[in-house]
Formats: structure tokens, sequence, C-alpha cells
């Protein structure tokens, strides 16, 4: 009767800790989906290419041909026009801007997206291939203990050890 009793606690046991798992399984993935979610639209927002290098990058920003256009088109006036000459300054403030956007984007990729990156494909499935390791080995624990408690409340006729008993 009490081995009997003691593998209904075992099973229940187990059954609660199952939803536990579950539960936290679903957490889990709600936050890598959110994570990959955020990680996607904020590299949509980006105006630069993400992963590329820094020369790359800032060929390739709208600014950067704009201030291109309006040195050229400042050159074409003259070096004596008061507009080549504006055009020619505003090109280079452009350019500048271009470099300051550039450099931010760097520092948010590097700052942000990376580890939202890393949280959603890395970490996050690492943790719950983790849990699922734990919990089988948990399980195993609890089995082996209980045929073991048996074991001995048989060899001892109903008598428990006082290591066991703590």
């Amino acid at each position: 009767m009490k081995k009997q009793f003691n593998r209904m606690k075992q099973l229940a046991n187990q059954t609660v800790g199952r939803q536990v798992l579950k539960l936290i399984e679903r957490r889990m993935e709600l936050v890598r989906v959110v994570s990959h979610n955020t990680h996607k639209r904020m590299v949509s927002c980006l105006q630069g290419h993400i992963g590329a290098d820094t020369e790359k990058r800032h060929k390739k920003l709208p600014l950067t041909s704009l201030s291109q256009a309006m040195v050229e088109g400042g050159n074409q006036l003259g070096e004596d026009s008061l507009i080549g000459k504006m055009m020619e300054v505003c090109g280079d403030a452009e350019n500048r801007l271009a470099s300051e956007l550039m450099q931010h984007e760097l520092q948010l990729e590097k700052d942000v997206l990376d580890p939202l990156s890393q949280l959603a494909e890395v970490d996050i499935p690492n943790i719950l291939k983790q849990r699922k390791q734990l919990a089988k080995l948990v399980l195993d624990y609890d089995s082996a203990r209980a045929r073991f408690t048996c074991t001995v409340f048989s060899q001892k006729k109903g008598t428990m050890p006082a290591t066991l008993s703590q």
C-alpha cells in the first residue's frame, strides 16, 4: 500500500513539474519571439546595411550621395560663385551628418541589435534545451530515490534510516 502511495505521489509531482515546465517554455518562447521581432523591426529602420564595414556603409547612405551631388554641383558652378560655395559647404555638412548617422547606427548595432540577436538566436534556445535536460534528470533522480527508499524499507522492515528521514 505504501509503495502505491509513493508511486502516486511521484506521478503527481511529475505532473505538476510538467505543467510548470510548459508554462516556463511558453514564456521563454514568447521572449524569444519578441526579441526576434524587435531585432527585425529595428534593423528595418536603419538606413545603412547591417554588418557591412564602415566605408561601405558610409557610401550607401542617402546623405552621402546627396552630399557628393551638392559638392559636384558647387564645383560646376565655379569657386567664385556664391551659390557654388554654398553648395560645397552644404555638401560637406551633409557628409558630416552621414558620418554621424553611420557612427550612431554602428553603436546601436553593437549595443542593442547584437545582444537582441544573441538572446533570440542562441541564449533562449540553450536555456530551453538545458531546462528540458534538467527536468529529465530530476525525474530520473526522483525515480531512483523512490526505488532506493522502497528497497531500504523492505530491508529494514518498515523502519527508515535517520539519514533518509531528513
